[in-house]
């Protein structure tokens, strides 16, 4: 019996020791959780219980038990890099199945889709209306590779500050190819429905009465519209138009795209001091954009940039987590699988309740210690050695006995 006790915990040390081994192994591992090797000791039991002189059978392991520890956050140069400080696991799709990971080690493959490096599609909650998620439903991210398409410019916004002690231009009526016959004048950069680009100019003149000024615009040389009367009041404060805003007539660029119609915003123009000065412009039209990256937000919002300044969300990480992680299956690739024993996935967003935040360009490391595990590898070793000196002392016991006559 003695021999076998003592085998026992040998089968149990050098379990210990596999553990410590995987460990060591993975200490450079993203993503990776080390392991415990947990024992229970052994007693045979009868119908009637247990005796009070029984001794006991040796030890079992009864678990090796994952810990689901926070490891330490490593910076890359990969926006695809995504590490979770806190609770909750990436969802992925594994050939239709779901499997769960803390490794955020992401790339794109040939056909645009985020996947980890053993071809595992990362999930996130699609793109709703008015910048909502659809956290009903899970779908793969894609990269797309294609263009943004371009926006028809609908408003301009031009602040200018008029000076107050401005006389009417020398020359009469307005020419913009005379300077004399204006103040002043401005141009910015408007799109068509088709992405090309033009330039509308404003063209300040001042009239003979107080406070008052007109505004002529032209688009590629070409006027749209008449004069446009600006009023202000004592206080230099816009009067009219009361709403702050005109409306330009439809123009046709004559390059196959729909007609811009266009409404000047000019409610922040002011009129005092001596000088004319542009505090803004800016319109929202836009051309066609190339991809040029990927950010990815502490709330695990995944926006795609492009050359026009604009940005598109494309999903928003889904992750997942579990009311006993350590009940999950090990599978292998830094993934793991849903059991009875782990309950059902809770699905949520980076930033809410149970789930951590996320950082784009860094990687969680391995929560392994090198230091503890190799105190834990000598721990083992003696535990080894220790049952094999009882095998060998029960040995000699057992020859003592044999060698009586």
């Amino acid at each position: 019996m003695s021999f076998r006790t003592a085998l026992s915990g040998l089968n149990a040390a050098s379990t210990d020791l596999n553990v410590v081994s995987h460990n060591i192994a993975n200490v450079n591992t993203a993503g990776f959780k080390k392991s415990r090797a947990e024992f229970a000791d052994v007693f045979s039991v009868s119908p009637y219980g247990l005796a009070r002189v029984q001794v006991g059978s040796g030890a079992k392991v009864a678990t090796v038990a994952q810990q689901f520890a926070q490891g330490n956050i490593d910076f890359t140069d990969n926006n695809l890099d995504v590490a979770i400080s806190g609770q909750g696991f990436f969802t992925l799709s594994d050939a239709g199945s779901l499997v769960y990971s803390r490794a955020g080690n992401f790339s794109r493959d040939r056909d645009g889709y985020v996947v980890n490096p053993a071809g595992q599609r990362l999930q996130v909650f699609p793109p709703g209306p008015n910048g909502t998620f659809d956290t009903g439903r899970l779908a793969d991210l894609q990269l797309s590779a294609g263009e943004n398409p371009p926006v028809a410019t609908t408003t301009m916004e031009i602040a200018t500050t008029l000076p107050a002690g401005a006389n009417a231009p020398a020359t009469s009526p307005f020419d913009a190819n005379d300077p004399t016959s204006y103040n002043h004048t401005t141009s910015m950069t408007v799109y068509d429905s088709l992405g090309v680009a033009h330039v509308a100019s404003l063209y300040y003149v001042k009239t003979a009465n107080p406070n008052e000024w007109q505004v002529y615009t032209q688009i590629d040389g070409n006027a749209v519209g008449g004069a446009q009367t600006l009023q202000y009041s004592d206080s230099g404060a816009l009067t009219s138009p009361a709403t702050g805003q005109f409306t330009l007539p439809a123009w046709d660029p004559g390059n196959g795209a729909a007609p811009l119609n266009i409404t000047a915003d000019v409610g922040d123009s002011t009129q005092y001091g001596e000088r004319f000065v542009v505090s803004g412009l800016s319109q929202n039209g836009n051309t066609t954009g190339r991809l040029t990256g990927i950010e990815i937000s502490a709330e695990g919002v995944v926006f795609a940039r492009y050359t026009n300044g604009q940005s598109t969300p494309l999903g928003q990480l889904a992750l997942s987590n579990f009311s006993n992680p350590q009940g999950l299956q090990k599978l292998g690739d830094n993934a793991w699988g849903e059991t009875f024993e782990s309950g059902q996935p809770i699905r949520g967003q980076a930033g809410t309740s149970a789930f951590g935040l996320v950082q784009s360009g860094a990687l969680e490391a391995s929560n392994v210690d090198l230091t503890e595990q190799l105190v834990n590898m000598i721990t083992a070793q003696r535990n080894f050695q220790a049952n094999a000196q009882m095998i060998t002392t029960q040995d000699q016991v057992t020859q003592t006995v044999i060698n009586i006559r």
